[in-house]
């Protein structure tokens, strides 16, 4: 999990993680920078072992009480005696994503529509890397940070994922399409249901917020619509859940 360091904290850094997964994934993380990790004396020969499998060097390792993570950290944090203070992950663009997608003949990427509460992201950030998403993308001003919320929802897996944040989402989609990407929009009403889709080549899914769903102007985008074929009974779902039943779907290729 992340937060942003406080004054007098342990380290005038961007971001601490805390929590056993986080710290895992970002000491095996190559592309995340570490300044320092902190851990109590019963984890201490553990984080040691895992730096030095991961080539990290030995002395990034400070041994604290308790007590001293605790003061950085929001109420009733669960840290487990693990935390790093660490840069934030680099994010990719666009085209990056088409040039990867080049090399592939069937792929998919994710695009959140205003999606702003951290656990939920952290959570879609999980089932995309559960489920081989190429990479999830989000319009940068109605999107959170890197956050403490989205890394403990993603258990670590927010190291995995590569993310893409741009300023005008319409225009990232009509360059996905010009890379031949086939672009779906998720709405509750669209008269497909996703297990009608097909599933071959490479497909870019949208996902509105709660509620208001997608924005007019990124329907209007989309070459498609489904929807998810649940119950009468229920409105809707959460869209963590609903991008998990998303992403799977779309991985039974």
């Amino acid at each position: 999990m992340m937060v942003k360091f406080k004054k007098n904290s342990l380290q005038s850094s961007s971001l601490l993680l805390y929590g056993k997964h986080p710290v895992v994934s970002a000491i095996n993380n190559p592309k995340r920078s570490i300044g320092t990790i902190y851990a109590t004396t019963e984890n201490i020969a553990e984080i040691r072992t895992l730096c030095a499998a991961a080539g990290r060097d030995l002395s990034l390792i400070k041994v604290v009480e308790k007590k001293e993570i605790e003061k950085l950290l929001p109420p009733d944090a669960v840290h487990q005696g693990w935390a790093a203070a660490v840069k934030e992950l680099e994010t990719y663009t666009i085209e990056d994503i088409c040039h990867w997608a080049e090399q592939q003949n069937n792929c998919h990427v994710l695009i959140l529509d205003q999606v702003t509460d951290p656990q939920n992201i952290g959570a879609i950030i999980r089932s995309c890397v559960a489920f081989d998403t190429l990479a999830l993308i989000v319009q940068d001003k109605n999107s959170p940070a890197e956050s403490g919320a989205m890394a403990k929802a993603s258990a670590g897996m927010i190291e995995h994922l590569p993310l893409v944040r741009v300023t005008n989402l319409a225009r990232a989609i009509d360059t996905l399409k010009k890379s031949g990407f086939w672009v779906i929009g998720m709405d509750g009403y669209a008269k497909t249901t996703i297990d009608k889709l097909d599933k071959s080549g490479k497909t870019a899914i949208i996902m509105g917020s709660e509620g208001k769903g997608m924005r007019r102007l990124i329907e209007e985008s989309c070459d498609s619509t489904v929807r998810l074929p649940i119950s009468d009974k229920v409105e809707s779902l959460n869209v963590a859940t609903a991008a998990a039943i998303t992403l799977y779907e779309l991985n039974k290729r």
